[in-house]
């Protein structure tokens, strides 16, 4: 049974104010200290409300997922390719969870925070230090995702890690054919360089960073597991292919 702390992050009041907190906090790094580029922004406005995934490379364990929390609120309050002002903070749009390592989301108080926002925690199956082989989402994690996809959107990292071209986990797949869910890859870049791995401290000001959320993905959902997630790590252009470019 969930705890009181796991329960919070679904009611939508503690969620607004996480989001006002964590977005002032952010704000000033990611809109004025760094030049944040947008594309696809415009295009959010016409996803379903619900059974969206969203799939991305991933740089940096909060960052990521922070830049956009801001892009889905200041897309709700009419921004296109931009984020502008942050009155967005005052109403957020909080119809979106994200997947993380649960061990990750305990170590302090920034982390805890962080899970408040709508954090969907899942057991690590592989130490990132030990390069142990990845396994796939465990039966109770699956079915905490799929439920949050049945009515909202979520936003995970096929690769579960930092590390550029890390292989991608066949448990994103398996949640994309169980749920037949819209899928949007999202390829950001940039935030490695600016920002500090595991916190908010900005490591280097005036650095560009992108963001381009491609449109949703064209999948046959009766494809296999092998077929969709190389579907997938082609789209957030960390396949093979990439590597050279």
């Amino acid at each position: 049974m969930a705890s009181f702390y796991e329960r919070l992050r679904y009611v939508n009041w503690v969620r607004k104010i996480v989001y006002f907190i964590v977005g002032s906090l952010s704000y000033p790094g990611l809109a004025i200290m760094s030049r944040l580029r947008i594309e696809g922004m415009e295009d959010l406005k016409t996803l379903p409300k619900k059974n969206v995934l969203f799939v991305s490379n991933h740089q940096t364990y909060f960052m990521d997922v922070i830049a956009f929390l801001h892009i889905f609120c200041a897309a709700k309050w009419g921004k296109k390719n931009k984020l502008g002002f942050p009155i967005y903070l005052l109403n957020p749009f909080t119809n979106v969870y994200f997947v993380s390592a649960e061990d990750t989301m305990r170590k302090n108080f920034m982390t805890k925070l962080m899970a408040l926002a709508g954090s969907l925690t899942v057991k690590r199956t592989w130490v990132e230090e030990d390069k142990a082989e990845r396994k796939g989402l465990s039966t109770s994690d699956s079915k905490k995702i799929l439920h949050a996809l049945s009515r909202s959107w979520v936003i995970t990292f096929p690769q579960g890690t930092t590390t550029v071209f890390a292989p991608g986990r066949k448990g994103t797949a398996f949640l994309i054919k169980q749920s037949r869910c819209t899928v949007v890859p999202i390829v950001i870049d940039g935030f490695n360089k600016a920002f500090h791995k595991k916190n908010l401290q900005i490591l280097k000001k005036g650095q560009k960073l992108n963001v381009q959320f491609k449109a949703p993905l064209p999948i046959n959902y009766d494809d296999s597991l092998d077929a969709i997630l190389s579907q997938v790590m082609d789209a957030i252009e960390q396949s093979d292919k990439y590597k050279h470019l």
